[in-house]
């Protein structure tokens, strides 16, 4: 199944948070945070202003950029959990 964001959602994958840290103490998964990175993995086509025309998006396909914890609507595509937001809740790109 493929997905493809309408207006200005983005379809983003969490990153893998490590599960040992730099101690060495294994973090069990019950008592991990969702990550706040996430790759960008589609977008829609943009937002549309009061004149009816379509503003683009400032992410694309493959950014990495930075959410917050519990923003967005999680979603499961062919078994790989992602999640789909609105662009004004991503808080910023990473380079």
């Amino acid at each position: 199944m493929k997905i493809h964001p309408l207006y200005d959602r983005v379809l983003l994958k969490r990153s893998e948070e490590q599960e040992v840290r730099k101690s060495g103490i294994i973090i069990p998964d019950t008592a991990k945070e969702k990550p706040q990175e996430a790759l960008v993995i589609a977008v829609g086509k943009g937002k549309v202003n009061e004149d009816g025309k379509i503003v683009p998006l400032e992410v694309k396909a493959g950014d990495k950029v930075l959410i917050g914890k519990y923003s967005g609507t999680e979603v499961t595509v062919d078994g790989v959990e992602h999640l789909i937001l609105r662009e004004e809740e991503i808080l910023a790109k990473l380079s």
